[in-house]
């Protein structure tokens, strides 16, 4: 899996991305399977509301389901709006994950964003196991100064 911001930004795991360079949804690719396979991508922030106390984890960013194999997420079906990530403590982590579902049109959409629990969804719609991850940092762009 590969996902881009920008055109130009792709995302590594751990780089550091501030929140005006990830405001657009990413193009993100799935180079594995094939038109007959379909995948969903989820994308969530495991530390809210702060990476020390992350009591609020998970919340939902995105989610798009029924994406053909060797393909994009602009193929697939928007279950979930994409939120842009606005941190306000902290370093949080941005986890991209791909699941590949056993049919199209089987995975169901969450009711809420916040509490959400990736492992739980997977469960419910059976996806499985991730086949596919990727994370990045980001962090509030303009942190006050403390003297």
């Amino acid at each position: 899996m590969t996902v881009t911001y920008n055109s130009n930004k792709q995302v590594h795991n751990g780089h550091e991305l501030y929140p005006s360079s990830v405001a657009n949804k990413p193009k993100v690719e799935v180079p594995g399977g094939d038109m007959r396979s379909f995948f969903t991508l989820i994308m969530t922030d495991p530390d809210v509301p702060g990476p020390s106390d992350p009591y609020l984890r998970e919340h939902l960013h995105w989610i798009v389901t029924d994406i053909p194999g060797t393909t994009n997420s602009l193929f697939g079906i928007e279950v979930v709006t994409y939120e842009v990530p606005s941190p306000n403590i902290g370093v949080h982590r941005f986890v991209f994950l791909l699941y590949k579902q056993k049919g199209r049109q089987t995975v169901k959409a969450p009711l809420l964003r916040d509490q959400f629990s990736t492992r739980k969804f997977a469960e419910e719609n059976e996806l499985g196991v991730p086949v596919a991850a990727v994370f990045f940092n980001c962090r509030r762009e303009t942190a006050p100064r403390r003297r």
